[in-house]
């Protein structure tokens, strides 16, 4: 995908956020990133992706990829440019429904599907563009939910620390699915389910930078699952849970936890809750595996889906989809915790990535 001497130069950093066409949308927003102060101002907006759900970046961080569209699932590529993005080739079917996570294995484009429960792998050209047709593994269950679980619903999809395994998460089966990527270019093979919480509809995985403990954020109960990582056998072993539930919720507010983002440095866990609208930080002081709750603030819109931090671990950003903006905080090195220092207008915020 080209080598390091062909990314732009002296562009500085940048913020891609994906948003919902169904919200009223405008594909993706390209932002300048102020190197002190961490504030977004607008560079550009692509509209020619409307439904830009998630986003990710290819590994040399010089193309941007997005997912999204409630029906026929799309995947695209965008070369990373010094005015904006510059789309590589026509969106590629995923050949699954729903679109909710994209990563970035090797030379695949993987897509969590959620309407359809699956997993979709694209080959991805010696330019960064995805190529079809897709290669699908369908996850098989269902839950006790009758309203969100009623069969596999893939949320997640993302490779581990060691880059030897793929770990698929789905909320309709309340289970990690650990994966194997096929050489030859086939469908991910299942190698170990590991069970959750029945009804708690697992949503997110995300590694500590140990690479041996992973935290699961659950959707259908406010909760963090801490599990233990063995590379070696490909094995997920949780060990506990911590609610993230908020005491000043009143009993008509249900809670539904989106995403938890380790800090670089690994001293802290920062988790989002829908329905309360609070930003959790989780200190990591006592070790890896036992996060206690530090420190909860308002997000400062509603309804915050995905977190990003930048590299300096110095701004977090939040999207949040109902309220249409995304917010950055300023972050406290020593305690983690966040202090409200901006916000930009982005009709139905999705899914936020600096490059």
């Amino acid at each position: 995908m080209g080598g390091a001497g062909s990314r732009y130069q002296g562009a500085g950093q940048r913020a891609h956020i994906g948003s919902f066409a169904s919200g009223g949308g405008r594909g993706i927003t390209t932002a300048t990133v102020d190197p002190v102060t961490g504030a977004l101002t607008v560079l550009n907006v692509v509209d020619d992706f409307p439904d830009a759900s998630c986003l990710a970046l290819s590994l040399d961080r010089q193309v941007l990829y997005t997912a999204g569209g409630t029906d026929h699932g799309l995947a695209a590529a965008y070369r990373i440019t010094a005015d904006g993005l510059a789309a590589l080739g026509r969106p590629v079917p995923v050949e699954g429904l729903g679109p909710t996570h994209l990563s970035v294995v090797e030379d695949r484009l993987l897509t969590a599907n959620y309407t359809s429960g699956s997993v979709s792998a694209l080959r991805i050209a010696g330019d960064g563009r995805p190529q079809g047709p897709a290669a699908v593994l369908t996850h098989r269950g269902r839950g006790p939910d009758p309203e969100r679980q009623t069969g596999p619903h893939a949320h997640h999809v993302a490779p581990d620390p060691s880059g030897r395994w793929v770990l698929g998460v789905d909320l309709g089966t309340d289970s990690v699915r650990v994966c194997v990527p096929d050489p030859a270019g086939g469908p991910l093979r299942v190698h170990a389910e590991t069970p959750l919480r029945t009804g708690s509809g697992p949503r997110e995985v995300a590694f500590h930078p140990c690479g041996d403990v992973a935290y699961v954020i659950h959707e259908l109960e406010p909760q963090l699952t801490v599990c233990r990582w063995d590379a070696g056998s490909g094995r997920l072993h949780p060990t506990g849970e911590v609610p993230l539930g908020s005491a000043e919720a009143t009993s008509d507010t249900r809670e539904y936890p989106s995403v938890a983002l380790v800090s670089g440095n690994g001293r802290f866990v920062w988790a989002a809750v829908r329905g309360s609208n609070l930003i959790t930080t989780l200190s990591l002081a006592d070790g890896p595996e036992k996060p206690r709750i530090t420190d909860v603030v308002d997000c400062g819109g509603q309804w915050p889906r995905h977190l990003a931090a930048d590299p300096s671990g110095r701004h977090l950003y939040v999207c949040n989809e109902w309220s249409g903006d995304v917010t950055w905080f300023d972050t406290d090195p020593e305690s983690g915790r966040l202090h409200p220092a901006g916000k930009l207008d982005v009709p139905a915020a999705a899914c936020v990535v600096l490059a």
